[in-house]
């Protein structure tokens, strides 16, 4: 095939574009360049796109022996990912910024420019294995579960998945990974990963949504509606935060509160006790399906709210275009925003932002 390998300039997508060339793939390595104005140098595992994540692709592609282009796809990562980020956290939700980057960058502008010019697939190093199903290809997890990456891939659709090609999800760990980069003579062997928002790479995500939508005071209030603290931005606030409340009254059994709920149009906050942070049901309208569809409007499935959370056997059922989940066991703090990927074992069914949540704790607790 002919293969357009996405390089970050890190070691997995490094190793991935090698084993393409291994299996005698045409590759050709691409580095997506996501800022008009990149920093130059990383700070340890902070940030990703530098200048100087871009020279480690360039070096990895050229001990490879394959070409390399630098693609400038900045004003479509404003627009999808960062605009984006902010008018969520204006809503009162909670992003994923990487969700939006596979859905809209990474696996559609990417992958629409790979197969215009000719292309069959995009190479990534994600950690996820795609099988060969009855009914087509299935995305399912990685055999590391520790390095699983299959949530954040839950927005491709079977289409996509279709023009993805993954190296790296049959690999046991990524020690093995990095091991391999070495022997290949790839310097970015025990290059740290990335963590954090990329177009944050200080981590003060409060400090950077502030300078973008700047600050108005509020109220902070309990469930009942009184009022036991203000605040500067309900935009800095997030559903199950418990540090950084700064309230001036104390909870009447002295336990800590936790943020319970962010109402932007009043720009008002809610706290409450832990408990308040299960949740009975979440719902939403956007979702899609990875591969194929259920065949009945309700089933049984496992769901994962978070990246790196624990999957909860659930129900789940798909009414007038609206697809509601109710968990076995409760989730604790879920935000509207998030996104929740269904799987049945180790396939991912589909995903869906959740619009609505259901606390299991009535309101005057």
């Amino acid at each position: 095939m002919r293969i357009l390998a996405a390089m970050s300039g890190g070691v997995d997508s490094a190793v991935a574009a090698a084993r393409a060339v291994e299996a005698g793939h045409d590759v050709v390595g691409v580095h997506l360049a996501l800022s008009r104005a990149g920093g130059t140098l990383r700070t340890g595992s902070r940030g990703c796109c530098t200048i100087e994540d871009a020279m480690d692709a360039r070096r990895a592609a050229d001990r490879l022996g394959i070409p390399f282009y630098v693609w400038d796809f900045s004003e479509r990562f404003r627009d999808d990912v960062i605009d984006d980020f902010i008018s969520e956290y204006q809503a009162g939700r909670t992003p994923n910024p990487c969700m939006r980057c596979n859905e809209k960058i990474k696996f559609a502008a990417l992958l629409e420019r790979a197969l215009e010019l000719g292309f069959d697939a995009v190479c990534t190093g994600h950690y996820a294995t795609l099988v060969e199903g009855a009914d087509g290809l299935e995305l399912h997890r990685a055999s590391d579960g520790a390095k699983d990456q299959s949530y954040v891939l839950g927005v491709l659709t079977a289409e996509q998945l279709a023009h993805t090609y993954f190296p790296l999800g049959s690999t046991p760990s990524k020690a093995l990974v990095r091991a391999e980069a070495a022997e290949r003579g790839l310097t970015v062997a025990q290059k740290p990963d990335s963590h954090d928002i990329c177009f944050i790479p200080d981590g003060d995500t409060r400090g950077w949504l502030a300078e973008k939508v700047g600050t108005a005071s509020g109220d902070i209030v309990d469930r009942s509606g009184a009022v036991v603290g203000s605040h500067e931005g309900a935009h800095a606030y997030t559903v199950g935060q418990r540090r950084g409340l700064s309230l001036g009254i104390p909870a009447p059994d002295g336990k800590p509160r936790f943020v319970l709920e962010v109402r932007p149009v009043s720009n008002t906050v809610v706290v409450g006790p832990k408990e308040a942070l299960a949740t009975a049901e979440i719902a939403g309208e956007r979702y899609t399906w990875s591969g194929r569809a259920p065949e009945t409007s309700s089933f049984a499935c496992d769901v994962q709210i978070r990246a790196h959370a624990d999957p909860v056997p659930a129900l789940a059922t798909l009414c007038d275009g609206v697809l509601t989940v109710r968990p076995e066991s409760h989730f604790d703090g879920v935000a509207p925003g998030q996104t929740a990927v269904l799987y049945d074992g180790t396939r991912v069914i589909g995903q869906f932002t959740i619009d609505r949540t259901v606390s299991a704790v009535p309101a005057e607790v």
